[in-house]
């Protein structure tokens, strides 16, 4: 078949995610530079067949080779965007940078740690949540002019900075040029599905890595994408493939 290509078993053995050295993923993982507008990373794992959680969460999926590329994308961003619906099922608390992460991150220009960027029409973060009773960085909360007003209050009061974004939905577009206004371009979204959901709608996702985890979970999860309805699909460049344990690790780009 013309065009072709064999991808695994590789040829080049340093398809092996455990050949790499740190700058080598670096090299294929880090941001544009210069960037002049937000630029958006989506991580995701999913299984075989396309389930996007085993028993409502993603750890059932994921493996050390992910975690390192999930680490990675943290320790090379300005900040983590997520919806709310993940922070609560994953029990979100703040980032941790290892001495390992922090040298990068200080030789970009990086600020030490990134805060985290909660997408939440309704403010449904709760003030006294491992989001600021364990972190070293307050979060971002995203939401709306329709969010009560006593729930945005009682988040800033706990030390988040609240940013209106739209009316009644947080418009994707308001809340990056928000992050954007603050210095934060290099976007790092960890999910969930109706997030991503919506940035597929609006056309802002600048890169997808995403792991296919050896397993078959049946039916009953959802996909990695939902919600919103995106009318004309994004195409997208395969960037790089890396491979260890039966994980693959893909990732795509704008094409």
């Amino acid at each position: 078949m013309k065009g072709v290509q064999q991808l695994w078993p590789p040829n080049d053995a340093r398809s092996n995610l455990s050949d790499l050295s740190d700058a080598d993923l670096e090299r294929l993982y880090g941001y544009p530079d210069d960037l002049s507008k937000p630029w958006v990373q989506v991580n995701f794992v999913t299984s075989a067949d396309g389930a996007v959680t085993v028993a409502d969460k993603s750890e059932g999926l994921s493996h050390p080779a992910d975690k390192h590329i999930f680490g990675l994308g943290r320790a090379l961003c300005d900040v983590v965007l997520v919806g709310a619906g993940t922070v609560i099922a994953e029990n979100y608390r703040g980032v941790r940078v290892s001495e390992q992460r922090a040298e990068p991150r200080k030789r970009l220009g990086l600020a030490e740690i990134p805060p985290i960027a909660v997408v939440t029409a309704r403010c449904s973060i709760e003030p006294d949540s491992a989001l600021f009773t364990d972190a070293k960085v307050p979060p971002i909360i995203l939401t709306t002019e329709g969010a009560p007003r006593a729930r945005r209050e009682a988040l800033a009061d706990a030390g988040a900075e609240v940013i209106i974004a739209g009316p009644l939905t947080v418009e994707l577009t308001t809340a990056l040029a928000e992050l954007d206004r603050r210095g934060l371009r290099r976007v790092n979204c960890e999910g969930g599905p109706h997030l991503f959901g919506a940035l597929i709608s609006e056309d802002l996702v600048d890169q997808l890595c995403l792991t296919v985890a050896p397993l078959l979970a049946g039916a009953g999860a959802g996909r990695i994408a939902a919600g919103r309805d995106t009318l004309v699909p994004r195409r997208l460049a395969l960037a790089s493939i890396l491979h260890e344990d039966g994980f693959t690790m893909f990732r795509y780009r704008r094409a």
